[in-house]
């Protein structure tokens, strides 16, 4: 009869175990989905960065190319470093090539442009997968992105008795440039008279 008994024990204990097994097979297959579901997301946010990124940084050379031009009148410097410049081009386009290129579309009004910033959000290309969770086979994740430009540039007004074709002493950082239009090249750079990043919101 033992021998009886413990046979039967193993019998009712292979479908406990037959279940464990496959407890533990759905939990390997649920932490998978939550994988990828991450990995779908963060490629979602490398895209909004890069396409809000892209589009500052066009603006911004916008305006390096306006204080340039404007570079011999310092009475329309201070709206130039504002960014209060009339005829700018929208800079979505950048966004929705940058999105592109990280597997994702700018969402249809997903491109903000503010006074120096622009906000993106945008839709991956591809959906998070099949997994145990159906809904991951035909969602895609969506992520938004801010980036500024900061005026990097400051300057004293020339005194009264300057000469008229005197420029004042423009300080960019921790740098001083003694402009110079006649040569271009020694004239700040677009990252030298503004900055471009990220902030959160």
């Amino acid at each position: 009869m033992t021998r009886r008994r413990t046979y039967g024990d193993a019998g009712q204990a292979f479908p406990i175990y037959i279940t464990a097994m496959g407890g533990l097979l759905f939990l390997a297959l649920a932490y998978f989905a939550v994988g990828q579901a991450t990995v779908n997301r963060s490629g979602a946010q490398t895209a909004a960065d890069a396409a809000a990124l892209a589009a500052a940084q066009d603006t911004r050379d916008q305006l390096a190319g306006e204080w340039t031009r404007d570079v011999l009148d310092p009475t329309k410097w201070p709206d130039i470093f504002t960014g209060d410049v009339q005829g700018l081009r929208l800079s979505c386009g950048r966004a929705s090539e940058l999105a592109e290129r990280n597997y994702a579309q700018v969402v249809p009004g997903g491109c903000t442009p503010g006074v120096l910033s622009y906000t993106v959000v945008v839709e991956t290309d591809k959906t998070m997968g099949e997994s145990v969770v159906p809904i991951t086979a035909t969602t895609r994740s969506k992520a938004h992105a801010t980036a500024v430009i900061k005026a990097l540039c400051s300057y004293k007004p020339l005194a009264a008795n300057a000469e008229p074709d005197a420029l004042p002493l423009l300080t960019c950082g921790d740098r001083e440039w003694n402009l110079d239009p006649k040569d271009p090249a020694s004239l700040p750079e677009p990252q030298d008279l503004f900055d471009v990043h990220l902030v959160d919101r």
